[in-house]
């Protein structure tokens, strides 16, 4: 290949690339577009060959470098990359390329030449075969040998590097990396915010895509190569922008995510984030799927879009705003305090204002589960489907429906919540399956908090409810976005909820409302359980209640008993006839209802059903019954059947009540009677101290006491109890134990007999005795018991009598109500106590506890200790216990003592709402 000799020429420029330790691109001034490049080759002089990646041949020679190949790009890199050079064209060869030197410095005479320094380091070899004097050049390549420098040195083989061309599995290695910033080389811009980089030091070769931001690219053609005819506008200005900032730059970055065989990640500068910078210029835009990935959060990224959108910059010169109806809002119709009174479905809520109207608010950008195509099949055909198939019931039969309907319900119901509107989803019509047109209502979306957690964040954290998309131009989103695509990024990674593709909950729910002869089955399983929980899920009128029995999975329809309760108006049941008027004081007894129990858990008790298999009985709601709240606000009537009730009297007590303040119902009440006043609105509490010993713990939180004044009796009664069975042993097998009979049974841990009462008797020869002098239960084979002997002490009544810790309760978790139990075990092993009967609750004394010796409330010290929890009493005699009792629970919060290690367990672990991020 012949040469041309050219005229020597000074020029000047800027050093753009290192393509290897004897080649450069030199940009030069820009005139009125991007500025012109030349690639000049050092003359006379050769570098070692770097490694080129290869094209689908895993081990070509391309493929490896020579020794020193890498040191030389990188001793050239550092030293002239992004510097303003002088250089000088001394031939070029009929290719078209051209070779010259480059120096540093304002002359050829005086300024550095990059040629002879790399000689001198050992970095090139000198071409001795071409026309021009090398002499030069040769000396120095003769001292640099003489010295060992560099490619001369005797240790080349540690000097190739060992290339990963391509990444088998990019999860693997972004998982292995950690979200740690790691030394990196940008090797190559592809477009504005895509890049290709050399890892250090183990030199992965990756692309890397900018999480959070895109810049308008080039498409490639057949052979992948860019199509100039496709770019789209600003593209070449946009790679530019980042090639002339980072191209051949250190930089470190942060491998985030991945995208098919890329990896997506933030690149860190000493001069700032490219990212930013893209978009407060306009030449990038903010994309939704990678944004959750950006390391320090995507505020500054977002920030940058927008100023750059109210500039109209680039990208955004033809931006128009789209804010939607929320713009519009201000002030308290804006922003809002409310109270959540109803959780429907898993993306909207029911809450009450404080002028008391009701309003309907949605998660803003937060999509909740949806059905499969089986069930959107099952949801077309419900108009058409027979009599007696079930229908289909999203709440139920939608997976994770139900999970994230319960998650918001037991975090909101009752609490208030701080409202910010976002934006207004206007009205709109939809086909829907049946090929109808369905109208859709206008939504109010909000960013919904409580206690300063978001509540939209906590439903998609825990994967319970997706994220929205949408169109890049459409800013009508929820204002913590980012937050929720982060939120939804965590429960991909950990497989959570609607990500994940094992333990998706089927709820097999029977419905046997209306169904008489179901409900008649399953009477006699509620008459046995005795008080059940159930979930308010409908109210229709103040007495009428729709529930769902979760332990049975069971939907019924409950009536309150012992009360008339006036009727609610209601809808027509067949379309086209009148509504159905209600009857005086309806409306307030159903809105009654409603405030105290919808969607809350309850108990209830079943005692018969009616003819339409509606189940009749009582209702608890925070230890209330719903009955006697009722009748005391003077909502509703005692009923004749409720004298057979043993609430009778409580109900009378609450009726005669309000006749005497003339309540609602009872407005035109003429007979006024004496008033009656419930032993709980007494002001002073009662103090009337006995002296125990605590003899058994049950797992419910009940004790068992001795009074220390029966301890004579007691000891009495054993000796001759005893003396007695010595004397007439009594025949094995002779006895038969019954269900509810006292009898005398030996105690396993010492072979001794104790009066015992038969409280089961199971297949097999196996009884449950409760030992009434001690409190103990255990399960012994029916051969030890015998009769109870028939002497004079025996008939006296049981010694241990049962109580239960007042204004405590156990914790819903077992571990933890499993560490109460046996710590009340442990404070009430030993010594004496003085027990107070503070109130009666379905028949228990509900008691106080107090160390004989150290003066202590044995309940105030487990709830410091943080094993029990509080329960909020009314009734004024026991507000100042009740009080240290709090004192004692914020106590027990503000140390992390046990139960409250992680945080409030009655808000259901609060800090689960968004923590990781």
């Amino acid at each position: 290949m012949s040469a041309a000799v050219v005229q020597p020429q000074s020029l000047r420029g800027i050093v753009k690339q290192v393509l290897s330790g004897d080649s450069v691109i030199i940009r030069g001034q820009p005139k009125g577009g991007p500025p012109p490049e030349r690639t000049l080759n050092f003359a006379s002089v050769s570098a070692p060959r770097l490694a080129r990646r290869p094209a689908g041949v895993a081990k070509s020679e391309d493929a490896k470098d020579e020794p020193y190949a890498w040191e030389s790009r990188e001793f050239l890199r550092k030293k002239l990359v992004g510097k303003e050079v002088l250089f000088v064209v001394e031939y070029k060869v009929t290719s078209g390329r051209e070779f010259g030197t480059v120096y540093i410095g304002k002359d050829v005479e005086t300024g550095e030449n990059i040629t002879d320094l790399m000689i001198s380091e050992g970095l090139l070899t000198v071409r001795r075969e071409g026309k021009s004097d090398v002499s030069r050049l040769v000396d120095l390549e003769e001292a640099a040998k003489s010295k060992g420098k560099g490619k001369w040195a005797t240790d080349g083989e540690n000097h190739v590097r060992d290339i990963v061309w391509a990444v088998e599995n990019t999860r693997t290695l972004v998982d292995k990396m950690g979200r740690k910033p790691i030394q990196a080389v940008v090797e190559h811009v592809r477009d504005g915010s895509t890049i290709r980089v050399f890892l250090l030091p183990s030199f992965h070769y990756i692309t890397l895509m900018m999480s959070g931001i895109r810049a308008p690219g080039v498409k490639l053609d057949a052979e992948g190569k860019p199509d100039k005819s496709s770019a789209e506008p600003f593209s070449e200005e946009a790679r530019y922008f980042t090639e002339s900032r980072l191209l051949q730059r250190d930089v470190e970055v942060v491998l985030e995510s991945t995208n098919n065989s890329n990896f997506v990640g933030s690149i860190l500068h000493p001069n700032g984030n490219i990212a930013e910078l893209l978009l407060k210029e306009g030449f990038a835009k903010c994309i939704d799927w990678s944004m959750g990935f950006v390391t320090g959060g995507a505020e500054k990224l977002r920030a940058a879009e927008k100023l750059a959108k109210e500039k109209k910059l680039r990208i955004w010169k033809d931006y128009q705003a789209n804010t939607g109806g929320a713009a519009l809002l201000k002030g308290k119709e804006k922003e809002f305090v409310a109270t959540v009174i109803e959780c429907i479905n898993g993306d909207a809520l029911n809450v009450r204002m404080a002028d008391n109207t009701v309003k309907k608010i949605f998660l803003a950008s937060v999509r909740p589960p949806r059905p499969v195509e089986e069930e959107k099949e099952k949801t077309a055909d419900s108009a058409q489907q027979p009599k007696g198939k079930t229908m289909f019931r999203p709440l139920y039969d939608i997976p994770f429906m139900f999970e994230a309907r319960e998650y918001l319900r037991k975090k909101l119901i009752g609490k208030k919540v701080n409202v910010t509107v976002d934006y207004i989803q206007p009205a709109s019509q939809q086909p829907d399956t049946t090929g109808n047109t369905r109208v859709l209502a206008e939504k109010l979306c909000c960013t919904v908090k409580h206690e300063g957690i978001n509540i939209g964040d906590a439903l998609v954290s825990k994967g319970l409810a997706k994220v929205v998309r949408y169109r890049q131009d459409d800013d009508q989103r929820a204002s913590d976005y980012d937050g929720l695509l982060a939120a939804e990024a965590r429960a991909q990674k950990a497989l959570k909820g609607l990500h994940g593709k094992k333990d998706v909950p089927m709820h097999h729910v029977i419905d046997i409302t209306g169904d008489s002869a179901k409900a008649k089955q399953f009477l006699p399983y509620f008459q046995r359980a005795g008080k059940t929980t159930a979930i308010v899920e409908f109210i229709a009128s103040g007495s009428r209640l729709r529930l769902f029995v979760p332990r049975e999975m069971r939907l019924i329809t409950f009536l309150l008993g012992g009360i008339s309760c006036p009727r609610a108006p209601r809808a027509p049941g067949i379309p086209g006839s009148a509504a159905i008027e209600g009857e005086p004081y309806g409306d307030e007894a159903l809105n009654f209802t409603k405030d105290l129990c919808l969607q809350k858990e309850v108990e209830i008790e079943v005692d018969s059903i009616d003819k339409a298999g509606n189940f009749i009985g009582f209702l608890w709601i925070d230890g209330k019954n719903l009955s006697v709240a009722l009748v005391e606000e003077g909502l509703s009537v005692v009923h004749f059947t409720a004298d057979r009730t043993p609430h009778f009297r409580a109900l009378q007590i609450a009726e005669d009540n309000a006749k005497a303040r003339r309540d609602k119902i009872w407005a035109n009440y003429e007979e006024i009677k004496e008033e009656l006043k419930p032993e709980d609105d007494k002001v002073e509490r009662k103090v009337d101290p006995k002296s125990v010993i605590v003899t058994e713990i049950t797992s419910e939180l009940r004790l068992y006491v001795q009074f220390t004044d029966d301890g004579d009796k007691l000891e009495n009664l054993m000796g001759e109890l005893r003396r007695e069975l010595t004397e007439k042993p009594p025949l094995t097998g002779a006895y038969t134990p019954k269900k509810g009979e006292v009898c005398v049974a030996r105690y396993s841990a010492d072979n001794e007999w104790y009066r015992a009462k038969v409280e089961k008797v199971s297949p097999g020869g196996e009884v449950t005795v409760l030992f009434i002098d001690y409190g103990n239960r255990e399960n012994i084979k029916s051969s030890r018991c015998a009769q109870l002997p028939s002497i004079p002490t025996t008939s006296a009544t049981a010694f241990a009598k049962e109580f239960a810790l007042a204004c405590v309760s156990l914790p819903s978790d077992e571990e933890y109500a499993s560490d109460a139990i046996n710590a009340l075990r442990v404070d009430t092993a030993e010594g004496k106590f003085l027990l107070n009967v503070e109130y009666k609750n379905n028949g228990v004394d509900y008691v106080t506890l107090v160390d004989e010796s150290s003066k202590e409330d044995v309940g105030e010290r487990l709830v410091r200790d943080g094993l029990l929890l509080v329960e909020n009493r009314k009734e004024r005699r026991l507000q100042k216990l009740v009080r240290d009792y709090k004192a004692a629970e914020t106590e027990a919060k503000k140390n992390h003592n046990n139960i409250w290690r992680y945080g409030d367990i009655t808000e259901d672990d609060a800090r689960e709402f968004g923590l990781g991020r």
